[in-house]
């Protein structure tokens, strides 16, 4: 079993910054993917940014410019820096690891973490 922590939400003014820091442990023989997605009031889970394990990023457009994705293979541990937020950026994000957790298998398995809650003042 993976757990994932996140933590680092909080209650911002437009145009300000946020870290979001995301911790796994338990059982991992090696992490693949890590991401950040979120989830608006009444609206579907998307797609933030992604990272694979040698640092290629991927962005949603409407982060582009302001959110930097970013891991450290060594603790386990996947960082999302939003600057100049948004009213827009109000949400919950979730972190999500694609993690292999044997080194004698080649399965992958997915796990999210519970949520942060980022809200954005205008």
């Amino acid at each position: 079993q993976v757990q994932l922590v996140e933590s680092g939400g909080g209650l911002v003014q437009a145009g300000g910054s946020l870290r979001l820091s995301c911790a796994a442990s338990g059982s991992i023989f090696r992490i693949n993917n890590m991401g950040w997605y979120r989830q608006a009031p009444g609206k579907q889970r998307e797609l933030v940014a992604t990272i694979t394990s040698d640092g290629s990023t991927n962005y949603a457009d409407p982060v582009k410019g302001r959110f930097t994705i970013s891991r450290d293979n060594a603790k386990n541990t996947v960082y999302l820096q939003m600057n100049n937020l948004k009213s827009e950026d109000t949400a919950v994000y979730y972190c999500r690891s694609w993690v292999r957790p044997y080194r004698t298998s080649p399965v992958e398995l997915t796990y999210w973490g519970p949520g942060t809650q980022v809200t954005v003042s205008s």
